[in-house]
């Protein structure tokens, strides 16, 4: 009797043990939580981009590991991202007003929309589009960057 309560505990502990060992190989994933602040208008939307890579940053409006927009109802918007894989990521946000989801430019290429780059890095006619390794940011566990929205170029 003495020798199957011992098999019995070998057993569970067996079975404990591929229980942790598959909880530890899960991987880990993170969520991102986007503040925007200084938004002008109360209509329109604000939409967010995350990218992963410098790989369309910040213009392309089909690059981005994830996307969404959120209603605007007031000088600032929170939007969420859940599920991210730890790594270096940056976010573009435009203040949507005609609901076409992509920023609007003049003939010049300057922003006729709001705007707005993670890490509010300088955008000039003499800098231009910020580079990704200038607005990026480590995910390795929940995150929130706060963006402040720009409606024209910086001096």
């Amino acid at each position: 009797m003495l020798k199957l309560s011992q098999v019995c505990y070998v057993l569970l502990a067996t079975l404990v043990s591929f229980s942790f060992a598959k909880t530890v190989n899960a991987e880990q994933t993170a969520t991102l939580n986007v503040v925007v602040n200084g938004i002008h208008h109360q209509k329109g939307e604000i939409c967010f981009r995350v990218y992963a890579s410098e790989q369309g940053f910040p213009m392309s409006n089909s690059s981005g590991s994830q996307s969404g927009c959120a209603k605007i109802t007031g000088n600032s918007v929170k939007k969420q991202f859940s599920g991210l894989k730890p790594g270096t990521y940056a976010v573009a946000v435009v203040d949507d007003q005609n609901g076409d989801r992509k920023l609007n430019k003049d003939f010049f290429g300057i922003p006729k929309e709001g705007f707005g780059i993670s890490k509010n890095p300088t955008v000039s006619i003499q800098t231009g589009a910020p580079k990704f390794r200038d607005a990026s940011f480590v995910v390795n566990k929940n995150t929130t960057v706060n963006i402040i929205m720009k409606y024209s170029l910086d001096s």
